[in-house]
């Protein structure tokens, strides 16, 4: 923890920026149990609530291609604060959603919402490699995940109340109120906003980055690796676990923020005991007690206080399985193509997420239990962890 305090010292740039994530992300979860909130309470399909999870990563999917040649073009500040107006304007839309004749609008929001989102993590991404060194960056990145976390676990906690007590109106007004002043703490900040004058067109743009990828095959092995990390979407088995096995006996917004909540303690513990740990040999077994980790909560799921305790484990592999992957990615390519393969991977990890909500649905819907769900999503990790064994074997990658 030391070490990440000294790195908020040094880099007065990566402070601010540190500080509007961490308000941000704590305004973003108040709505995230809210929307899962209100599906369960207008008693929606498991279905609908799969393709609400999937809509939260399927606008950076779609939006990718087309991200990583603008977030090059242009001034990351500019493009920073437009993104963060999008999120107010689609969160404080959602106050507007009251039945499920409002199903649609709800849709339009959450994509806009998670666009602006994913563009603005993908812009930030690419400007923490242009302004720190290898050894900070690997921390920046893992700072990010702690304060993703952190916000995580204190969002939905509060949020699980806020919610229980005040309604899911209010969680969404307090979420947008948390962008505005994000926006400001932005627009406040003074850092060298440059660009890499690129004269290619969108296009080529494009077509240089696949003649890039195949020259340089380890970038798209790194981009399948982080991948893997999307199996860790967990939020419609969540939401499903909450209204199949707890909403009897507990109030389903005080269920949802105590099973995040839980679960975020690990993602902020696990950095911290594995940071010093993990190299590049390593990682292997990251992955591998991911998938334990993921067996372990399907196995105990039935029981509320047990999946609790569970949650712990899960997300304790997670931040550091999800840094040090993306590290190692943005250590392995050129400088000249941060903005286009960081946002390619974004893709690919966000499409992955996207597939694993959506097949928790389908395979609810065709009668599966949610704990064989679970083991299928556990097993996607041993299958991660040979697949970077290969790549360790194939290509030689730098050691962070």
């Amino acid at each position: 923890m030391k070490a990440y305090i000294q790195l908020l010292q040094e880099e007065l740039i990566l402070r601010r920026l540190s500080l509007i994530q961490l308000i941000s992300y704590f305004g973003a979860w108040f709505s995230n149990v809210a929307i899962y909130t209100l599906l369960i309470h207008l008693h929606v399909s498991a279905e609908v609530v799969a393709f609400v999870a999937m809509l939260n990563f399927l606008a950076g999917v779609i939006q990718a291609p087309f991200s990583g040649p603008v977030i090059d073009r242009f001034r990351p500040k500019v493009l920073m604060l437009f993104l963060i107006f999008v999120e107010i304007v689609a969160t404080f839309g959602l106050i507007f959603v009251h039945d499920v004749t409002d199903l649609n609008l709800l849709y339009i929001l959450i994509f806009v919402k998670m666009a602006g989102a994913s563009f603005y993590f993908t812009t930030e991404m690419s400007l923490l490699p242009k302004i720190l060194d290898a050894k900070k960056l690997q921390g920046a990145n893992e700072l990010h995940s702690i304060i993703w976390s952190l916000s995580y676990t204190l969002g939905m906690a509060v949020s699980g109340f806020v919610v229980y007590w005040l309604g899911i109106k209010v969680a969404f007004l307090l979420d947008a109120l948390m962008f505005v002043v994000a926006f400001f703490l932005l627009y406040d900040l003074k850092f060298k906003d440059e660009i890499i004058h690129i004269q290619e067109n969108f296009l080529l743009m494009m077509k240089d980055t696949f003649f890039y990828f195949k020259r340089n095959p380890k970038a798209w092995h790194l981009m399948i690796l982080h991948a893997f990390v999307g199996l860790t979407a967990f939020d419609a088995l969540v939401a499903l676990m909450v209204e199949k096995y707890y909403a009897s006996f507990i109030a389903t917004s005080l269920a949802l923020g105590l099973l995040h909540s839980f679960r975020a303690i690990g993602l902020v513990v696990g950095p911290i005991v594995l940071g010093k740990w993990i190299n590049n040999r390593r990682l292997i077994y990251i992955f591998i007690g991911q998938g334990m980790a993921v067996w372990l909560w399907g196995y105990l799921m039935h029981n509320f206080y047990l999946s609790l305790l569970a949650s712990l484990f899960v997300g304790f592999f997670t931040t550091t399985l999800w840094s040090y992957s993306y590290t190692l990615l943005q250590k392995n390519i050129d400088e000249k193509y941060y903005g286009r393969i960081v946002a390619y991977n974004d893709m690919l990890f966000l499409s992955v997420a996207a597939f694993t909500s959506y097949m928790i649905g389908y395979l609810t819907k065709m009668n599966y239990s949610l704990e064989n769900i679970s083991f299928f999503m556990g097993v996607g990790f041993f299958i991660g962890a040979l697949y970077y064994n290969f790549i360790l074997k194939k290509d030689k990658i730098n050691e962070i």
